[in-house]
């Protein structure tokens, strides 16, 4: 069964166990709700890793993680303050907890990357008693809304990603130049078409640096303007964790953040898949 969460986008997935394999029919109706929907949200699912890789897998390859994450080589992104050999909280000022915080800025998955990720999902395994809430924003529902002038402008507009801009925001020169190198910059269309339903949004967030062709201070005006206009109230979804909760969503169209909770007095570990996207929709070189 399908529950609509907000009236643009998000919904619930009730009566599925996707802790086992799911069948063709039940599949289709899920790829189908994902594609209207953007965000799935499935509850008291006790997913492992290997069951969280089977399921991931159903929507394509799945991205391999690298950089800074503890997790890295692996097909997982943690997201978390426990340290993943110890089990230990890991302190505030700690490099690795630094680096989260970028997470708390609006951002679609490896969107810096040369081919940009599906979707993500995001298991919850240990979740604190309060705070820690993750939101949710459909560049898709807000698009038809931008007045006619801004779409004129930013049709046929191509945006820089890069990696470390994002963490720059958080602290200037967060990267080693080795680290930048990992993931150089890439280009992609600010507007992107869902090849599915034709369905237009608008895909931007914190890697998002600078637009091709603008001087910098006013391209990144124009993206803070776009990203205003869809992190509105009335374009989110806010969702309060459970333990169990496993959430899908599709970084073509939705950007999210974490929000805030007491990483030094509660633990907090949410696994994360990330969906590889497809390369012939990136097959040509933006200009």
């Amino acid at each position: 069964m399908v529950t609509r969460l907000t009236a643009g986008f998000a919904a619930r997935i009730d009566g599925v166990d996707i802790t086992r394999p799911v069948d063709e029919p039940t599949w289709a109706d899920i790829r189908a709700a994902f594609e209207e929907h953007s965000v799935l949200v499935f509850r008291g699912q006790a997913l492992d890793d290997d069951a969280q890789i089977a399921f991931s897998r159903r929507f394509g390859g799945l991205e391999v993680t690298r950089s800074m994450n503890p997790a890295a080589g692996t097909p997982f992104a943690r997201q978390s303050n426990l340290d993943i050999k110890t089990g230990e909280v890991i302190p505030p000022d700690d490099r690795r907890m630094v680096y989260q915080l970028a997470n708390m800025l609006w951002h679609s998955d490896s969107s810096f990357k040369e081919v940009p990720s599906l979707c993500s999902l995001l298991s919850a395994r240990v979740i604190p008693p309060e705070g820690g809430a993750t939101e949710f924003a459909s560049a898709r529902a807000a698009y038809p809304s931008l007045p006619e002038a801004l779409k004129r402008r930013v049709e046929s507009a191509v945006v820089v990603h890069d990696f470390a801009w994002s963490r720059d925001q958080i602290r200037p020169g967060f990267f080693t130049e080795t680290e930048r190198a990992v993931y150089p910059p890439v280009r992609h269309p600010l507007v992107r078409t869902n090849p599915v339903n034709g369905r237009r949004s608008l895909f931007l967030g914190a890697h998002a640096s600078h637009v091709v062709g603008m001087p910098i201070d006013e391209g990144r005006a124009l993206l803070k303007e776009l990203l205003d206009h869809v992190t509105q109230p009335s374009f989110c979804y806010r969702h309060a964790w459970r333990d169990g909760d496993l959430i899908v969503w599709d970084n073509r169209c939705v950007l999210h953040r974490a929000t805030p909770y007491d990483t030094v007095r509660h633990k907090r570990l949410l696994q994360r898949t990330t969906v590889s996207g497809d390369p012939a929709e990136f097959a040509v070189t933006t200009p």
